[in-house]
């Protein structure tokens, strides 16, 4: 619990200077760029259309999904899923990729994943936007649902903040884990929910309440709850209590790994 403890600690003792160098990664990954910043938006809006045609026109032929347009059901979960695809993978790599800071000045090194997940909210919080818009333009009347959205945020970057952590910590010693973990985050894209409807794709019943278990389907799905109407989160108090639990055991073992080889990350890498 003391590991635990001073990691988070760390976050707030230099929560100013993760904003700020969150904000120097974004204009330094598209300074290169004629349309700069634009890319953060279009590059997933181009990824949202093409998954579009194929899915939702190609395999759903348009069919509605709850009642709710194809579109709006897949736009509030592919949305999500692009910013936690790209935390999960950044975070993951982030203490490998800074190892020249990490080497060079005392640096609080929990603080790089923390980084790569704030910065790319300023891709996420445009999308959301458009989310939003689509969502009312297809005729979707905002009620106090909507206000569960701030849980299920708040959910999504405690469980990308104990995953990164350990993820990033796995990556210094295990090189191959990068690759592995993208591998597995391939899978993940088709059995959490952000273009299949997993409930309705004649999985056997077990199946199902297992890839339920899963913490990005519970998040995708609490987004599509919020913006469509559909529950509050304590309806779900199950599966409410195993993600918290998930997300307890990543945070344990995400601190005590790096806490246990911090100082030794510049031999590792």
């Amino acid at each position: 619990m003391k590991e635990i403890v001073a990691v988070i600690k760390e976050q707030f003792q230099h929560v100013g200077m993760i904003f700020r160098m969150s904000s120097y990664e974004d204009k330094a990954t598209y300074q290169s760029h004629y349309l700069g910043l634009a890319w953060q938006i279009l590059n997933p809006a181009i990824q949202i259309g093409i998954y579009y045609l194929v899915f939702g026109i190609g395999v759903n032929q348009g069919r509605e999904i709850s009642g709710v347009p194809f579109i709006v059901w897949m736009l509030i979960g592919i949305t999500a899923w692009f910013y936690i695809n790209s935390s999960i993978l950044g975070a993951s790599n982030s203490i490998h990729r800074q190892v020249g800071m990490v080497a060079k000045m005392k640096f609080p090194v929990s603080v790089l994943p923390t980084i790569n997940i704030v910065s790319n909210l300023s891709s996420y919080f445009p999308m959301v936007a458009i989310v939003i818009g689509t969502v009312l333009a297809f005729g979707v009347t905002p009620t106090l649902y909507w206000l569960q959205y701030i849980y299920y945020f708040i959910c999504m970057i405690a469980f990308l903040f104990a995953f990164g952590l350990l993820n990033a910590t796995i990556t210094v010693l295990i090189r191959d884990y990068h690759i592995f973990l993208q591998s597995v985050l391939r899978l993940l894209f088709y059995v959490s929910g952000p273009i299949w409807d997993i409930q309705n794709r004649s999985l056997p019943v077990w199946l199902v309440k297992i890839l339920q278990l899963n913490p990005v389907y519970y998040i995708i799905e609490g987004f599509r709850d919020s913006f469509l109407n559909r529950a509050w989160f304590w309806e779900k108090t199950t599966y409410g209590l195993i993600f918290w639990g998930i997300v307890l055991i990543l945070l344990i073992l995400g601190s005590h790994l790096h806490m246990k080889f911090r100082a030794k990350f510049v031999d590792y890498i």
